[in-house]
């Protein structure tokens, strides 16, 4: 890696040679700006405002700026001849826990790398007394025309420097925070608590600038003529009422369902919540002060569980109802079979009945054909009688 300043570490009375290496780099994707009519490329050009003419780099110097405008020229002779210790030289100043020192201030990073076969001895030594200390080194030390703060730590085997913000270069908070009272249940607590948990860690080194991806993806495609733009999925609309806990309780079953976790047991959608309410209130807002800006929203009652208070005379009037719904099926069912059973006796009477009128009615044209027979057997017998005679 290319160094980008040549100097030493102050260590005391001793003097390591380093040279300055850039321990990040930006992976984003520039554009260049185009006329739109032609696609031509706009360019700035440097022009001077007392003549107009185009100035080249090497014609360009510094100047610090008046009140009124007016411009007093600065040489770098004029820099280098200022009383600045740190000039050529990271000055360490003091060790402190790293803990003290304000994520906020943090700037770019460097990374630290002796310079010379000489230098490798009190380079170890610097950084091996880092790592047993467990502390930061905080020196001062002088790049592109200004003089800055840093920080050393150690990162693997190298010493690396991070350029810090001077403390009144960090702002202050003011009217960023809420206005007004929220206060914050513990029910509401306890779901972000498992939330958090639920998401867990994340390998840093896993993770990837998906938008560089896309942004790098379309222009490949643009340039081999076959990129179709897809649908743009609508953003949420803003300053949507929600009731907090039921988003809470979503969050956790989705992190858990991503993951391949099982949901919180079988327990329908809303039992954890309505559970909640009752001992805590629905949603953020259900007391908390006038500058909350979540507004509860009610539940249906066939969604929430029965409340812990008066759960016994909840549980007893269900049962109550249970039972008389029961008694009621049983003398349904009851009154059914009494009606089925009679309307079977009816229906065999009746068989029974039509049966005994079709047998008396047969038997009745029985007689009358015997007795037909009978009376014509008695007038054919005479005749008979008179054929035999003669």
């Amino acid at each position: 890696m290319r160094s980008i300043w040549n100097g030493a570490i102050s260590f005391g009375l001793v003097s390591i040679p380093i040279k300055l290496v850039n321990a990040t780099e930006s992976h984003s994707i520039s554009f260049r700006q185009i006329h739109l009519a032609d696609g031509g490329r706009v360019r700035y050009r440097k022009v001077c405002e007392l003549d107009g003419e185009e100035v080249s780099g090497a014609e360009i110097g510094k100047g610090y700026e008046e009140a009124d405008g007016s411009i007093i020229p600065i040489t770098d002779d004029d820099l280098a001849q200022l009383p600045l210790a740190t000039a050529k030289t990271i000055e360490i100043m003091s060790f402190v826990p790293a803990e003290e020192i304000d994520p906020l201030q943090m700037d770019a990073a460097y990374y630290l790398a002796a310079n010379g076969a000489t230098a490798a001895k009190p380079y170890t030594l610097l950084r091996e007394a880092l790592k047993r200390s467990r502390k930061v080194a905080i020196a001062k030390y002088a790049l592109r025309g200004r003089e800055r703060l840093g920080m050393l730590r150690v990162v693997d085997d190298v010493i690396a420097m991070h350029g810090l913000l001077w403390p009144d270069e960090i702002r202050a908070p003011e009217g960023v925070a809420p206005e007004g009272s929220v206060s914050v249940r513990d029910a509401e607590l306890d779901l972000a608590d498992a939330l958090m948990a639920t998401l867990g860690e994340v390998e840093m080194a896993s993770l990837r600038d998906d938008y560089r991806e896309a942004v790098e993806a379309m222009v490949t495609a643009k340039a081999g003529g076959a990129f179709e733009p897809s649908e743009v999925a609508a953003a949420p609309a803003g300053g949507q009422v929600i009731d907090l806990m039921a988003a809470l309780e979503k969050s956790v079953r989705a992190a858990k369902a991503s993951r391949g976790e099982p949901g919180p047991g079988a327990e329908p959608e809303g039992t954890a919540g309505a559970g909640s309410d009752a001992g805590t209130g629905t949603g953020a807002g259900a007391g908390g002060g006038a500058g909350a800006e979540v507004t509860p929203i009610r539940r249906k009652a066939a969604a929430a569980s029965p409340k812990a208070v008066g759960g016994k005379k909840s549980t007893a009037a269900a049962a109550k109802k249970t039972a008389s719904a029961a008694a009621a099926k049983k003398t349904t069912a009851t009154g059914a079979a009494k009606a089925a059973k009679s309307a079977a006796k009816s229906t065999a009477v009746k068989s029974t009945a039509v049966k005994s009128t079709s047998a008396k009615t047969t038997s009745a044209k029985s007689t009358a054909a015997a007795t037909k027979k009978t009376a014509a057997a008695k007038k054919d017998a005479p005749t008979a009688r008179k054929r035999t005679s003669a």
